[in-house]
C-alpha cells in the first residue's frame, strides 16, 4: 500500500511541475495564474482519489504497479503461511520424539584361558570329582562373558536396560534388566528390576574396567553374582562430591528363572554412601581420592541364602571356599569400607567387609566372617585410571596412543604401544568360625594389562594362594589328613566391548 501511495504522490508531483511549467510559459492575466490554480486543484483531487482507492483497476502505469505489488504481497503471505505450517508440524513431531524411546546397543566379549599346574589332594577334591582326589583341576578355555544388550531413555523422565549373557548357551541368564524413573524429587533416580546390590567396590566396578581378571574372595562371597531383583534409589549431590544408593532386594538369584512363586520372602535392605573427597579438575581427573561405607541387613530366614561361597579369584570349575548352608542362619548384617587414592599413573585401592550371622537359638552361637584386599597399579606408559564421580566407581582407560602395527612407506614397521599397566593385589578372607569351616584364604595376584584401544585389551594374571581350615561342617576333614593346601594359577583374557 505504501508503494502505491508513494507512486501516486510522485505522479501527482510530476504533473504539478509540468502544469506549472506550461502556465509560466504563457503571459499572466489580470486574475493571476488561473491555469496553474486549476492544475493544482485537479492534482489534489487526483491524489485524494489515489489515497482512498482500495482495489484499483489497471488503467494506467500506477494502477498496474499497484496490482503487481498486491500480487507479490499475496505470494509472500502464502509462503509465510506455508513456513508457519511446517514449523507447527516440526513442533508436533518434536513432542512425539520427546516420548519416543531411544536405544543404544552394547556388548562385551571376554575369552579366557586358565591353567592350574598344581596337583594336591585338597585342591583336587575341591575342584574335581569328590570321590577321586587324584584328578587335578582341568585347564579352562572359553567365554567368560558373552553379553549383548540394549538401553535407552523413554522421554526425559524414564529409562530402561536389558542385557543377556550367552557365555553358557544352555543356561542363559539376564544381567542388568530394569526400568526406571529419573529427575524425581528426593529419590533422584529409581530403578526397578535386576541390578547390582550396592556394596563391594570391586563388584560395582564394571568387569570392562577392573584391574584384575577376577574379584577378591570376600567381594564375591558376600555379594555372589552381585545382581538381584529389587527397587533402588540413586542420588548425586550438585557438585558430584557425594553419591548414594539404597534399596530393597530379593535374596534369591532370579537371573536364570525370571521370577519366583513364594509367600516366604528372603529379602534384604542395602545401601552405600560414597564421597570423592578430592578430585583434581586442573589435570582432568588424574588425581583423586575416594571413600565409601556400605552395608546391608539380610533376612534369609534359615534358607539357602544363609551361605557364603566363592572361587579362588580364578575361573575354577567349582567354588573352593564354602560355608555350606548355615543351619539356623535367620539373618545377617554386612558392613563394608572402601578407599581409593590415585596420583597420575599410580593407584592404591583397599576394601574391607565383615558379616555377622545370627542363628536361631539351639543351632549354635552367632558367626563372624570377614575379608579385605589391598592392591596397587601403575601405568608404565603414563595413562591414569579415570574416576566416575556420579557412581563412585572407576572408568574407561584411554591410551595416549592406540596399539597398531603397519608397514611404513619408506620401509620397516611402524607401531603404537597402546597402554601398559602392572598391578599387584593381596587378599585375605576368613569363612571359618565355630563349627563352620568354609576356609581361610590368602592370595597374592600379579597382573599385566595391555590396552590396544579404549575398548579392547589383554589381561594376564599369576596367582599364588593358600587355603586353610577348610573342612566339612563340624570340622571333619574333606580329604584324610588335609585341611590346607597351596596353589598356583595362570590366567589370560582377551576382551572387547562396544
Amino acid at each position: 500500500m505504501r508503494l502505491r501511495e508513494c507512486f501516486g504522490t510522485l505522479v501527482a508531483v510530476c504533473l504539478l511541475i509540468g502544469a506549472a511549467s506550461t502556465a509560466m510559459a504563457q503571459p499572466p492575466t489580470a486574475g493571476g495564474y488561473p491555469e496553474l490554480q486549476r492544475a493544482i486543484a485537479e492534482q489534489e483531487a487526483r491524489l485524494r482519489h489515489l489515497e482512498t482507492r482500495r482495489l484499483p483497476a489497471v488503467n494506467d502505469a500506477s494502477d498496474f504497479y499497484s496490482v503487481s505489488t498486491n500480487s507479490a504481497l499475496e505470494n509472500r503471505m502464502a509462503e509465510l503461511e506455508q513456513y508457519v505450517h511446517e514449523l507447527r508440524q516440526e513442533k508436533d513431531q518434536g513432542k512425539e520424539n520427546d516420548t519416543k524411546p531411544t536405544h543404544k546397543w552394547s556388548g562385551r566379549v571376554h575369552y579366557d584361558y586358565w591353567s592350574f599346574p598344581n596337583d594336591s589332594p585338597l585342591i583336587n577334591y575341591l575342584d574335581s570329582d569328590p570321590n577321586n582326589a587324584a584328578i587335578p583341576p582341568a585347564d579352562f578355555h572359553g567365554f567368560r562373558r558373552l553379553r549383548f544388550g540394549v538401553s535407552g531413555d523413554i522421554g526425559a523422565t524414564m529409562n530402561y536396560k536389558i542385557e543377556m549373557d550367552f557365555a553358557d548357551p544352555s543356561n542363559l541368564a539376564f544381567k542388568d534388566a530394569y526400568l526406571g524413573w529419573k529427575e524425581l524429587p528426593i529419590l533422584h533416580t529409581v530403578l526397578l528390576g535386576n541390578q547390582k546390590r550396592p556394596y563391594g567396590l570391586d563388584h560395582l566396578n564394571s568387569s570392562r574396567y577392573n584391574v584384575f581378571m577376577e574379584r577378591p574372595f570376600h567381594v564375591e562371597a558376600f555379594n555372589q553374582d552381585a545382581r538381584r531383583v529389587g527397587v533402588q534409589s540413586y542420588g548425586l549431590s550438585e557438585n558430584q562430591a557425594w553419591n548414594w544408593r539404597y534399596g530393597y532386594f530379593l535374596m534369591d538369584d532370579l537371573a536364570k528363572v525370571g521370577g519366583q512363586y513364594t509367600d516366604n520372602y528372603q529379602s534384604e535392605f542395602a545401601g552405600r554412601l560414597a564421597n570423592t573427597i578430592w578430585y583434581d579438575e586442573s589435570s582432568g581427573g588424574r588425581g583423586y581420592a575416594h571413600w565409601a561405607v556400605s552395608g546391608s541387613a539380610a533376612f534369609p530366614g534359615g534358607g539357602p541364602d544363609a551361605r557364603f561361597t566363592t572361587r579362588p579369584e580364578a575361573r575354577t570349575a567349582e567354588k573352593w571356599f564354602d560355608t555350606s548352608q548355615i543351619a539356623g542362619g535367620k539373618r545377617y548384617q554386612l558392613l563394608g569400607l572402601e578407599g581409593v587414592i590415585n596420583v597420575g599413573a599410580f593407584q592404591v585401592v583397599g576394601e574391607y567387609q565383615s558379616s555377622r550371622v545370627e542363628r536361631t537359638q539351639g543351632f549354635g552361637p552367632d558367626l563372624d566372617f570377614s575379608g579385605y584386599y589391598v592392591q596397587a597399579a601403575y601405568f608404565l606408559t603414563g595413562e591414569h585410571t579415570p574416576w566416575e564421580r556420579k557412581s563412585g566407581t572407576i572408568g574407561r582407560v584411554k591410551p595416549f596412543e592406540n596399539f597398531f602395527l603397519v608397514d611404513r612407506c619408506l620401509g620397516g614397521k611402524g607401531w603404537g604401544a597402546g597402554a601398559w599397566q602392572i598391578a599387584a593385589r593381596y587378599s585375605h578372607s576368613d569363612f571359618t568360625d565355630d563349627d563352620i569351616f568354609g576356609g581361610v584364604g590368602d592370595s597374592m595376584t600379579f597382573g599385566l594389562n595391555w590396552w590396544w584401544t579404549p575398548y579392547s585389551r589383554m589381561q594376564f594374571n599369576y596367582i599364588y594362594g593358600s587355603i586353610a581350615q577348610r573342612a566339612a561342617v563340624g570340622g571333619a576333614p574333606l580329604v584324610p589328613g588335609s585341611t590346607s593346601d597351596d596353589y598356583d594359577i595362570f590366567g589370560t583374557r582377551f576382551m572387547v566391548d562396544f
